[in-house]
């Protein structure tokens, strides 16, 4: 499942570190597996545990604890919602609402196009901007109100055609 190209990667990743520290490279790891694959599977977080000599439960622990990372196939456009206090003060809630039903989905789905996946996550550090979202762990999008969430979800469908 994990190529030797991809083990190849991940030494040049353990090379930044001191070799007493190779764990150290856990996160870049698991991020050259979810380019590669789309998302953590739990065969490649044993993969990843034995190239690094840790435990498996603690590769998974890194998985589970950052939200970047993918358990399990999402849609081409993964959309994280901030719901953490500051953004519920200011919407953050209603705004993962609205794309539930504008995407016919509930939290943690994904379209049965494969297109989105909609997910919430904790503080994105712009506060001062909310309600704030994520696109694909990469585009932060600020001040999203109701029309700006549309135009969002409208654009990226556009851009496939669909």
């Amino acid at each position: 499942m994990i190529s030797d190209a991809t083990k190849a990667r991940f030494d040049r990743e353990v090379a930044k570190y001191p070799a007493e520290q190779k764990q150290s490279a856990v996160m870049a790891c698991l991020s050259i597996v979810q380019q590669e694959l789309g998302f953590v599977s739990a065969e490649s977080e044993k993969v990843i545990a034995e190239h690094l000599g840790m435990a498996p439960m603690a590769v998974h622990e890194v998985t589970t604890f950052y939200n970047m990372y993918n358990q399990r196939p999402v849609g081409k456009f993964k959309l994280n919602v901030c719901t953490n206090l500051p953004c519920q003060l200011r919407d953050g809630q209603k705004a993962l609402h609205h794309l539930e039903h504008k995407l016919g989905i509930h939290m943690g789905e994904t379209t049965a196009d494969g297109l989105f996946t909609l997910q919430q996550s904790e503080c994105l550090g712009a506060c001062a901007d909310s309600p704030v979202m994520l696109v694909n762990d990469r585009a932060m999008c600020s001040f999203m109100t109701n029309e700006k969430l549309d135009q969002l979800v409208d654009g990226l469908r556009a851009s496939e055609g669909k």
